[in-house]
């Protein structure tokens, strides 16, 4: 009997016994009177048996036939013996056209011991995985987003390289965002320091797996990963965050200590802190490194030259020439020089290297190629027009794009480009130098003789 049966047989049985009145137990069951003396008949001649459901336990009228059952089980068994239900299921219908709901054929195929179901499965059990043998071999890397400054600057995300062999912090760096940029900028101080390391080790990230189906047939489908293809380092990508423990570990301990040293040390910034974080590290080091297996360093010297590394590390894509040699990237139209050799570029494909400081390549094969560029975003140069005689075709285009920034209020560049947090710090480094390396177009000769 079901609870609520075994409180209206209690109740019934108070009523049979005169210790309640009937009016009470209707109200009490939410019955009628007409009812409550149904059940006391039945008591009186039945038992309490006749209290319960009387379909329970006999078989349901819209239950599958036993033949039905029969043929379904043995052509699972002499076809998807080794199939979940849900794949099962589609195969019989499919194939054999069998139609049958999907818990019934779970429930079948759990009694017939085709399959286990998740509750009934020993879990699964991670061992943990022994460490490298030598430095420079695995590096683990992953961004840490935090409070790192306690509200004296806005929440960023710290870069961290830790050595798998050694537990060593082998690099940090701040940013603002965890951008394809930010770990370019990170990595290129990594190889300045250290050397190149056998292998990265890091999560599925967007910056180096692509969940894009065909990108996904590329080893390399990012950007991030193409540079690392091209120092020759290999990527391995991690399928649980279990798996790189040692820097999630070093995570919860930087996100202790770190953040203490800075509040100690009164660095409120990100350039303040980047500035500071090599004495932090080689300190953390001395504290928590351990020794490697074997003595050898598995770092690889940087052969490449500083511009190989400059445009290694940059975003690069591909753009087709047009006839008049034009294209377009990010929203700006860019015009190659025309001369006698760029000439036989038309429908070439050119590759652009966009450079973290924001400037702009664009190389076909081995040689770079001079450009002028267009900025739709840009206003009209008047003088210009009367120039170029276009004057009707370039109004039509301003009308345009007036009509465009009214209905959008705000005018933004490509989504698909990359992002340009680390290209704005790297602009503002400029222009604190000196404005003229940040904007050149400003810069004016002086007329004064000395």
């Amino acid at each position: 009997m079901s609870e609520k049966e075994i409180r209206r047989f209690k109740v019934i049985q108070d009523v049979c016994e005169h210790r309640l009145r009937r009016a009470d137990a209707a109200e009490i069951l939410s019955l009628s009177e007409r009812q409550v003396q149904r059940l006391m008949n039945k008591l009186r001649e039945h038992g309490a048996s006749s209290l319960t459901h009387a379909s329970r336990g006999k078989p349901s009228n819209r239950r599958y036939s036993d033949e039905y059952r029969k043929e379904i089980l043995s052509t699972v068994h002499k076809h998807y013996s080794d199939f979940s239900p849900t794949f099962a299921r589609e195969k019989l219908i499919e194939n054999h056209n069998l139609v049958i709901s999907l818990e019934t054929l779970r429930q079948w195929m759990i009694t017939d011991n085709l399959w286990i179901p998740h509750s009934q499965r020993k879990p699964r059990v991670y061992q943990p995985r022994y460490r490298r043998d030598c430095l420079g071999e695995l590096i683990q890397i992953d961004g840490s987003h935090h409070d790192w400054f306690e509200g004296r600057s806005e929440k960023c995300c710290l870069l961290v390289f830790v050595d798998d062999a050694t537990s060593r912090i082998m690099n940090l760096r701040f940013s603002e965002t965890e951008s394809a940029f930010d770990y370019m900028v990170a990595t290129r101080e990594y190889l300045n320091d250290h050397g190149k390391p056998m292998a990265f080790y890091s999560d599925r990230h967007a910056i180096f797996h692509s969940s894009n189906k065909q990108a996904v047939e590329s080893k390399y489908p990012t950007q991030y990963g193409r540079m690392l293809k091209d120092l020759g380092i290999e990527l391995i990508c991690a399928n649980s965050s279990q798996a790189k423990g040692r820097v999630e570990r070093a995570n919860l301990t930087l996100q202790d200590r770190l953040v203490k040293e800075m509040r100690l040390q009164n660095i409120n910034t990100i350039e303040e802190a980047n500035n500071w974080l090599p004495y932090f590290i080689d300190d953390f080091n001395q504290r928590f490194a351990k020794a490697a297996n074997y003595p050898k360093d598995m770092h690889r010297i940087v052969r490449e030259n500083t511009s190989d590394l400059d445009d290694i590390f940059s975003w690069q894509d591909t753009r087709k020439l047009s006839k008049s040699l034009t294209f377009q990237y990010d929203k700006v139209v860019y015009l190659i020089e025309n001369t006698e050799e760029n000439a036989k570029l038309v429908n070439e494909v050119v590759k652009i290297l966009d450079y973290p400081d924001g400037s702009i390549s664009v190389q076909y094969g081995h040689r770079n190629l001079n450009f002028k560029t267009f900025d739709k975003l840009a206003k009209v140069d008047q003088g210009q027009v009367v120039d170029n005689k276009r004057l009707g075709q370039v109004l039509r285009f301003a009308q345009q794009k007036q009509e465009e920034f009214e209905k959008n209020q705000t005018r933004e560049r490509s989504k698909s480009s990359p992002k340009r947090t680390a290209q704005k710090r790297a602009i503002a480094q400029l222009r604190a130098l000196n404005p003229v390396l940040a904007e050149p177009e400003t810069f004016q000769e002086s007329t004064s003789k000395k």
